[in-house]
């Protein structure tokens, strides 16, 4: 399988929102620098396809009040080209206390706790300021919850798996990844192979696929994906229990809890980075 890259000049006004936007149609992923974006889409999307869903987006940007001046130019990236192309950019990275994310090209030898992540296929390799977020704080709550409160984790919205991954090298016995984009469904499985874990469940679908509950909860998505889902994201969670709520530019957040509230959850810290918010919530 072949990628396209794409370079997208577009204001940072309206870089979130892109983004967002470029993810629901396929984008495997991105990188920021400044007010350049660069996006990479697999081939088998069809060029035509891609190019149609950044035009749209535009319009989208207008009508929401953004600045839609934006353009953009791309080139087609072979397979063995692309895997060149993300060793060179993607480097370990350290995470929290304790945490190193490196690719599986790499050897840890700072004696940190590895996530092994495969960057080629999917969101999650753990640059983007919501994933070291989340990451950071279920590294915090692994070491405070009482041992019976470690016991499940709920990764919605998996990605490549990272943060189901860190849950389980952090103490949690056992981890469910739902995702309904079969190219995450692969690259949390490989993942998952790559960390050597077996106490890892991966589905692909919605979270009404999901059984039981869970002690704790994480979903780096979307405000308007974590307002549909906010019921079940409640039922499943037990009680006492932690859900993680990333994924959120600030000014969304208002809608997300009042979602949750209604759900029976309450708050108990919001988190802001830049222009991004995660909160915690609990029953």
């Amino acid at each position: 399988m072949g990628y396209y890259e794409f370079k997208i000049k577009i204001s940072d006004e309206s870089k979130d929102a892109l983004i967002q936007m470029m993810s629901q149609a396929g984008c495997l992923g991105v990188i920021e620098n400044g007010n350049t974006i660069t996006a990479y889409f697999p081939d088998f999307l069809g060029i035509n396809k891609i190019t149609d869903a950044l035009s749209s987006s535009k319009k989208t940007l207008k009508d929401s009040g953004l600045d839609d001046k934006m353009s953009f130019e791309y080139v087609f990236i072979g397979e063995r080209d692309w895997n060149e192309s993300w060793k060179k950019k993607f480097k370990p990275i350290d995470v929290g206390e304790n945490l190193t994310i490196l690719p599986p090209w790499e050897e840890n030898s700072n004696g940190r706790i590895s996530l092994i992540i495969d960057p080629g296929m999917a969101f999650g390799t753990g640059h983007h300021e919501t994933t070291k977020t989340c990451l950071t704080l279920i590294e915090r709550f692994s070491k405070d919850l009482i041992p019976p409160l470690v016991n499940s984790f709920l990764d919605f919205g998996t990605g490549t798996g990272i943060l189901a991954i860190a849950a389980l090298k952090l103490g949690f016995k056992h981890a469910v990844c739902v995702d309904i984009d079969p190219l995450a469904i692969d690259a949390a499985q490989r993942n998952a192979e790559l960390n050597t874990l077996e106490n890892i469940e991966i589905k692909e679908g919605s979270i009404s696929l999901v059984d039981g509950k869970f002690d704790f909860i994480a979903a780096n998505l979307m405000s308007e994906i974590l307002i549909q889902n906010a019921h079940k994201m409640a039922f499943s969670l037990n009680k006492p229990g932690i859900a993680l709520l990333s994924g959120m530019i600030v000014g969304q957040e208002d809608d997300v809890i009042t979602a949750m509230e209604k759900e029976g959850l309450h708050v108990l810290e919001k988190f802001y980075d830049g222009r991004w918010v995660s909160v915690l919530l609990t029953h």
